[in-house]
């Protein structure tokens, strides 16, 4: 086509390397294939332009000549065996428009499916491990064809459409195109004989009874992944993988921060003005704990590894136990006198908190 400018159909400039004019018709071919534009005549226009100035273009010979002569002399028009518009295509589209990939085909087998289940358990057992047993409803190679898709004895033959390629071929213009086998689906094989049991998939709905191990210190809302335990794959292919899911239950006094417990523990006035030991639950059973006199509210007493295993490091966390401060609603009359000659002897003097409160009142107000 004399006076085309072949570089301006790629928007390329006259000293682009074979790179740049590579990507420039990918692009170009990519956006105006007829296969993404049925019936669109000026797309196709521009498709053959596209593949026109990339066959010159990528030619040395011709590209000199083209750049020297603005032409390019081609007897009898362009064409495939002159151009090798077939090759272009498949060395950069390669699989791209549903095809399979040049001389290979596409195989039946296919990955399973993952599978998740939710497995609840309790903060004692998280602390101490578990070794458990699920049922875990899946799908399943067939025990008939050992998961292969065919009836025992059989084997799947040759496609007589793209006789075993997965591809079949065919000219649109000056090119040759290659698509899927609409026959085999790309496999290059049919299957005439399916099993029976399983009609030909190479799976069954089935149950199976798996034991899971669970570590010390495992924490809420984390999982295991274990790799072949989900659904069998189609036609021979490999099985998923099974992702169970931890769920701890609410206990009963303590939560979780980290590797530590926390249980609010409370104390009447007394036992935290003059000291005491009370008996605080632990995750084993109980145990000891000493208040020491002049114990404030919210402070946070510990009892030395008495918390969760750690996943990270050796030791374990500590049980801690927050002073909750519980006052009487209700007062005999002797309670009423007893406190009030506690406050005669006290002489209403203020502890460090009242004091440090009264303070910033001071500071807020000016007084």
């Amino acid at each position: 086509m004399p006076g085309r400018d072949y570089y301006a159909i790629l928007g390329v400039s006259r000293d682009a390397d074979e790179g740049e004019l590579k990507k420039a018709y990918r692009q170009l071919a990519l956006q105006y294939h007829p296969d993404r534009n049925p019936g669109d005549k000026k797309a196709e226009e521009r498709f053959k332009e596209a593949n026109e100035a990339y066959a010159v273009l990528s030619d040395s010979d011709k590209r000199a000549q083209y750049d020297r002569f603005g032409t390019v002399a081609a007897p009898g028009g362009f064409d495939a065996s002159d151009i090798g518009f077939g090759t272009i295509l498949d060395d950069l589209f390669e699989g791209f428009f549903g095809g399979a990939p040049r001389g290979g085909r596409r195989t039946r087998a296919r990955r399973g499916e993952d599978l998740q289940y939710t497995l609840e358990i309790s903060l004692e057992e998280a602390a101490g491990g578990l070794e458990t047993k699920v049922q875990i409803p899946r799908l399943e190679a067939c025990e008939t064809c050992r998961g292969s898709g065919l009836e025992p004895g059989t084997q799947p033959e040759t496609c007589p459409t793209c006789q075993g390629q997965g591809q079949v071929r065919f000219s649109q213009g000056f090119l040759t195109v290659a698509r899927t086998c609409p026959h085999c689906g790309g496999q290059g094989e049919v299957v005439k004989h399916p099993c029976k049991k399983c009609r030909g998939e190479g799976r069954q709905r089935g149950e199976h009874l798996l034991k899971i191990k669970i570590p010390p210190g495992v924490e809420d809302s984390s999982q295991l992944r274990l790799s072949g335990e989900g659904e069998a794959g189609t036609h021979g292919g490999p099985a998923g993988d099974l992702y169970v899911a931890i769920r701890i239950r609410p206990h009963l006094f303590f939560t979780r921060h980290g590797d530590d417990l926390l249980c609010e523990l409370p104390l009447t006035f007394p036992q935290a003005a003059l000291g005491t030991e009370v008996e605080v639950p632990t995750l084993d059973g109980h145990a000891p704990l000493e208040v020491p006199a002049g114990t404030e509210p919210g402070q946070i007493l510990r009892l030395k590894g008495k918390g969760m295993p750690s996943l990270r490091k050796r030791e374990r966390g500590d049980a801690c136990y927050q002073i909750v401060l519980e006052v009487p609603s209700r007062l005999t009359a002797r309670e009423r006198a007893l406190l009030e000659e506690y406050q005669r002897a006290s002489g209403g003097k203020a502890g460090p908190l009242l004091t440090s409160f009264l303070d910033r009142m001071k500071k807020l107000f000016g007084s």
